[in-house]
């Protein structure tokens, strides 16, 4: 098949169809927390957090204008990060599962990157990348290293409750370009 000049600077679109997130559907990108009994003690339904590598940073997000689509993905090497709608309205969330790879399991593998932050790790594949909707009271927690996208939605604008470390978007902060290095785009399907 022949590739015009135009197409090759056009990059696909990838429609990926959402799915609810559930503690079952999540589990490989970390937790949903949903609403429990007040007094009840502390459980694997709770989030566990890792906010021990610095200060942690608890703040309202307003965000605006983030349509269903995406091109680039992040991830946060130092700490677990947790999102949830102020008011339990739907969103939505690209994801990859972590691949922060150790010093010492390197074994020359070329597909190795190390993050101006200094640790390393395998840049998400196109073909592993899905979407949660999040909808009602519930937040969800990633894990260290999970790669996302979002929070998208389909308001002009949308209030978060973000926990994160108080230096996570200037130290710890690795994006992948998937329209730049892949050539591709992902628009959400319901």
């Amino acid at each position: 098949m022949e590739i015009s000049p135009e197409s090759e600077l056009t990059p696909a679109s990838i429609n990926l169809k959402s799915i609810e997130a559930t503690p079952e559907s999540f589990k490989e990108y970390g937790q949903v927390i949903e609403a429990s009994a007040d007094g009840e003690e502390f459980g694997p339904q709770d989030a566990q957090l890792d906010l021990s590598l610095g200060i942690p940073r608890f703040y309202i997000m307003h965000l605006e204008n983030r349509p269903l689509e995406f091109s680039t993905i992040t991830h946060h090497a130092s700490v677990t990060q947790c999102l949830g709608s102020i008011g339990g309205d739907e969103w939505y969330l690209g994801l990859a599962k972590p691949s922060i790879v150790k010093w010492n399991e390197t074994k020359g593998d070329d597909k190795i990157v190390q993050s101006r932050s200094g640790h390393l790790y395998v840049p998400p594949a196109v073909e592993e990348v899905k979407v949660f909707k999040i909808s009602g009271p519930k937040f969800v927690k990633l894990d260290r290293g999970t790669w996302h996208a979002g929070p998208m939605f389909k308001a002009d604008s949308m209030d978060f409750y973000n926990l994160e470390l108080s230096n996570t978007n200037v130290v710890d902060h690795t994006t992948h370009n998937f329209k730049n290095i892949n050539k591709v785009v992902f628009s959400i399907q319901e």
